[in-house]
């Protein structure tokens, strides 16, 4: 292995070192253990949504509803544990616990992103037109679910999930950690996984193949529907509300940590860890712009330019895929 391919191989390490030792050497509250924490805390909610935005661009899909459906999926949890499901007009009143909150909201982004591959598969929509249909609909249907306004409250128990702590790390970190792992397992050792690489390496040829090509991508985007569930609910535990507004620009913040991680636009070529990298060199970019009293507007230009650099390298580094 020459040089040039150890540091294709590790430009996302190599660019997060130089990231920390530059914002370590500008502000001395970058490497305290408050800091570090507090960026854990924050890339959370981005790996489980980039971890499914991942499994997409394997296939070269793209989804843009991510951040809408963490929305939807957050007010629905919140609004069952606070309110539970009322009918009047047949006397029922059906109340949920913490762990019945969670799975109606994981259930609701499981649905979503199964519409999403359904649209994708039988009525061949591009991905981005049907997702991008997804994120204004189930936008709507956060803001019709919650009236306009935060559903507040939810109880100390709910807001353990955001705000807790457990054997010493934050209880988001330790969730991230769940998620990582069995998506790094998925991936590598399963025929799921290999199946995934293999659409998005040659659709064409794995079609003849034998794969069933629609019923993989559509379980591709129902799981990035449950992961983008997952965020919200660790969104809505740690601000104890969910917001109607909730989870906007998230899917932008998710591709750019796909992409910065290595991952291929054109599909079949990527890791879940290097998605990880990515959302770790955001999460201490973040930081370092806040901690630098950098303003929000040029935070934004700045990350545009990151994610910029890293698709051009990705170019320049593999030429000759489409």
């Amino acid at each position: 292995m020459n040089i040039k391919t150890t540091v294709i191989k590790f430009q996302s390490i190599i660019a997060l070192f130089i990231l920390c030792v530059v914002l370590a050497l500008l502000s001395d509250k970058f490497l305290t253990p408050e800091n570090g924490w507090n960026i854990m805390r924050q890339i959370s909610i981005n790996v489980c949504i980039s971890v499914g935005m991942t499994l997409v661009i394997l296939t070269r899909g793209i989804d843009l509803s991510v951040g809408s459906i963490l929305a939807f999926s957050g007010a629905v949890a919140a609004g069952l544990l606070k309110y539970g499901i009322d009918i009047p007009s047949l006397n029922l009143y059906i109340g949920f616990t913490v762990f019945g909150a969670i799975l109606g909201g994981i259930l609701v982004g499981g649905g979503l992103g199964l519409f999403n591959g359904w649209m994708i598969t039988r009525f061949k929509v591009p991905p981005f037109v049907a997702t991008l249909a997804m994120l204004t609909i189930a936008r709507g249907a956060t803001m019709l679910w919650t009236g306009g306004f935060p559903i507040t409250g939810l109880g100390e128990h709910f807001a353990f999930i955001g705000t807790g702590w457990f054997l010493g790390m934050p209880m988001p970190v330790w969730i991230t950690i769940i998620v990582v792992a069995i998506a790094v397992i998925v991936t590598r050792s399963t025929k799921f996984g290999r199946y995934v690489y293999a659409i998005g390496g040659n659709e064409s040829a794995a079609r003849l193949s034998g794969l069933n090509i629609n019923k993989i991508k559509i379980w591709v985007y129902a799981l990035a529907g449950i992961l983008a569930a997952v965020g919200g609910i660790i969104l809505t535990s740690r601000l104890d509300s969910a917001q109607p507004n909730a989870g906007f620009s998230y899917e932008l913040d998710s591709i750019a940590a796909v992409v910065i991680g290595g991952t291929s636009l054109s599909g079949g070529r990527g890791s879940i860890m290097g998605t990880v990298q990515g959302a770790l060199i955001i999460g201490v970019l973040n930081s370092g712009l806040v901690l630098l009293n950098v303003s929000p507007f040029w935070q934004q230009i700045i990350k545009g330019f990151v994610i910029l650099i890293a698709v051009i390298l990705d170019r320049v580094n593999h030429p000759n895929e489409d």
